[in-house]
């Protein structure tokens, strides 16, 4: 066992260690400390790098700007009169380098790093030339909206735009489609270091531009042109616009005449067929689409128009085209349903034509969900090939609280007629050829429109009426599941008149009449009286309303002449009377009688 020694420090005693044990606690200290040290080292290197790391963001990552090395150093600074420290000071300074056809001035607007020092300067005036004419030629730049602030701040957007007060480094000036997918054409504020930051084309728009200006440059004729010809004559139109223009609506105009004309003679071939109705169902739509084709295609392909007119023209001619082929499907279409309503389909208002009536309410219905779908499609097609937030210049997301309930608030009559004629359509509450009473009238459902319908009356009068205002208000049908009707004629005859001879005579009328059914319920009844005469009804039923109406004339008439008759063999007072009389009293005798 080793020696005990005193451990002054803890106040305990403790074995003594033998000297090599004593040995290792030294060792083992001597390699914490040189660990510590290592770790410590490897701290404050990591700190470092890291405060150099943040440093380094600090300086190069400003969100408005985008830093690059070096600017077009192909080519020499641009002049302190070129100014680009604003989006609309570059865009005046480009357009009017380009107005005076300074292609190298121009040049300064184009970012063209992705090009060597040599390519810049030999490809610089090039580019610019063919972007100025892009430019000109297809995009609308709304001066009013690019801000004139080195950072783009936007001052004059409603508080609702999300980008309102927001500072940018990157604009879109607008949107182009090219054969394949839509090309921005942007612009992006640019810093070289230890320089001031400026606004420039940005450079996939100039790596762009070649395939833009081959698709929207100027044409072959165009570029044969007088120079006179190309110059500007007023607001962004050149002189040879102001003479193209109506020469090619008028070429579009002779392509749909002669449309016209060969439809017609066509047409008068096939005399009486289902062809017949077709051609003349879509005469006036083929002729449409040929103006709007024929337009189109001569701009394609002699004339590109500038930024002003295409603005106008392009949501125009997009709009004619598709109004015409969906003119044209539902003509089709109509052609054929009415001709299958007119081979399957007589005289829909007869009462047995139960089945018919049936038919043709179904195919009205189809006729206007048809009419719905290809208006929503072709709405559809216009909205996203004009691209109006685009080529019109206005935000529809900025507006659409607004434009809705304006929308709406026009529109919601219309839609509530146009969902109550579906309505009708599909319950068939009133069909085509019903006879039903409506507001104390008798007549004919003739057609069943989107916001009307059409009532003929028995006399041949037309009654317009709302569809919402039909269907909110009640109404009979007569000829919903049964066409019979049961029809009531009132006679007033003296109080003395034979009720038991009038039923004979009744009864003989009955049995006459061929359009009385159901003879055994016919009636004739006592139902009132007054001082002056009672009140006689006279029932019986009849197969439909319009036959029935006939028949209920006929036994009022029969009826009245068998009572005259009866009232003129009774002979003098007091024999029975028929007829009602008006009674005087002679106050003389009743005041003898008193």
């Amino acid at each position: 066992m080793g020696e005990l020694v005193t451990d002054l420090s803890a106040g305990r005693s403790a074995p003594r260690q033998p000297a090599a044990h004593r040995a290792q606690p030294a060792a083992h200290m001597a390699f914490a400390r040189l660990v510590s040290l290592l770790l410590a080292a490897l701290a404050l290197i990591a700190f470092a790098g890291s405060a150099q790391a943040q440093g380094n963001a600090a300086i190069s990552s400003d969100p408005y700007v985008y830093k690059i090395d070096t600017l077009n150093g192909g080519i020499a600074p641009a002049p302190d009169d070129f100014y680009r420290d604003t989006p609309q000071a570059l865009m005046e300074s480009f357009m009017d380098a380009g107005a005076e056809g300074d292609w190298v001035r121009a040049g300064y607007a184009l970012d063209m790093t992705h090009l060597t020092p040599a390519q810049q300067r030999e490809q610089g005036p090039k580019l610019a030339a063919m972007l100025y004419d892009v430019v000109r030629g297809s995009v609308m730049v709304n001066w009013a909206a690019l801000p004139d602030r080195p950072d783009a701040v936007d001052t004059t957007s409603s508080d609702k735009d999300p980008m309102a007060g927001t500072a940018r480094r990157n604009i879109r000036l607008g949107r182009i489609e090219t054969n394949d997918r839509g090309t921005s054409i942007r612009i992006a504020r640019l810093q070289q270091d230890g320089q001031d930051p400026v606004w420039l084309f940005a450079s996939q728009t100039v790596q762009n531009v070649p395939a833009l200006y081959r698709q929207y440059g100027p044409t072959q004729l165009e570029r044969a042109l007088p120079p006179a010809l190309r110059e500007q004559a007023f607001w962004t139109l050149a002189w040879w616009e102001v003479i193209a223009l109506p020469l090619v609506l008028l070429i579009a105009f002779g392509a749909a005449a002669l449309t016209w004309r060969a439809i017609g003679d066509f047409r008068s071939h096939y005399s009486g067929t289902i062809a017949a109705r077709i051609l003349n169902a879509i005469r006036t739509p083929a002729a449409l689409f040929a103006f709007a084709g024929t337009f189109a295609l001569v701009r394609g392909m002699v004339f590109t128009f500038s930024g002003l007119v295409n603005t106008i023209l392009d949501p125009l001619q997009t709009l004619l085209i598709v109004a015409a082929i969906a003119a044209v499907v539902l003509s089709v279409l109509e052609a054929i349903l009415d001709r299958v309503a007119d081979s399957q389909i007589d005289d829909i208002s007869q009462p047995d034509h139960e089945r018919d009536r049936n038919y043709y309410t179904t195919l009205s219905a189809v006729r206007r969900m048809a009419i719905v779908i290809v208006l929503l499609l072709g709405i559809g097609i216009v909205l996203v090939q004009t691209d109006l937030t685009e080529t019109l210049g206005f935000s529809l997301l900025a507006s659409a609280g607004l434009f809705t309930l304006v929308l709406a608030f026009a529109a919601r009559t219309l839609l509530s007629d146009i969902m109550a004629s579906l309505q009708i359509a599909f319950a068939k509450t009133a069909r085509i050829g019903d006879a039903v009473e409506f507001e104390g009238r008798w007549c004919y459902v003739e057609k069943i429109g989107f916001t009307h319908l059409r009532l003929r009356t028995w006399d041949g009068r037309r009654i317009m009426v709302p569809v919402g205002e039909f269907v909110q208000s009640s109404f009979e049908n007569w000829t919903k599941e049964d066409a019979s009707l049961t029809m009531i004629a009132h006679l007033h005859l003296d109080h003395r008149a034979d009720i038991d001879a009038l039923r004979e005579d009744f009864g003989e009328f009955v049995e006459g009449d061929e359009d009385v059914i159901d003879k055994d319920e016919a009636k004739l009844q006592v139902v009132d009286h007054n001082a002056s005469a009672m009140v006689l009804r006279l029932v019986a039923n009849s197969p439909d309303p319009k036959r029935g109406w006939a028949m209920h004339c006929r036994m009022r008439e029969y009826m009245l002449k068998a009572a005259a008759a009866r009232d003129a063999a009774a002979g003098n007072e007091p024999a029975p009377a028929y007829l009602p009389r008006e009674r005087e009293v002679r106050m003389d005798l009743a005041g003898n009688e008193g």
